[in-house]
């Protein structure tokens, strides 16, 4: 599903206009990348679980070269999702 189709899908479930739905959707992926650029968890229950992880340093081979290459430490988002979820996606 793109961005568009889940606006779209918002908007003739929630009974809302496209312009509403994509704004309520932006707004809920800023306020959730803030959290996380701010080190904050977002716990959704029922859905899951956003959160920043670290990523150790480490030395790898670049494919194309076969060269090795060093990966900086670094953080990343990650999601964990919910028992509800997860049953759901199990049916």
């Amino acid at each position: 599903m793109t961005k568009a189709e889940l606006i779209n899908a918002i908007a003739d479930k929630g009974g809302y206009s496209k312009k509403d739905a994509e704004k309520a959707l932006s707004t809920v992926v800023g306020v959730i990348s803030d959290a996380l650029a701010g080190g904050d968890k977002v716990s959704l229950v029922g859905f899951g679980t956003f959160e920043v992880r670290e990523r150790a340093a480490k030395d790898a081979i670049n494919p194309l070269t076969k060269k090795p290459i060093h990966v900086d430490a670094k953080k990343v988002p990650a999601f964990k999702a919910g028992k509800a979820l997860k049953d759901s996606v199990n049916k």
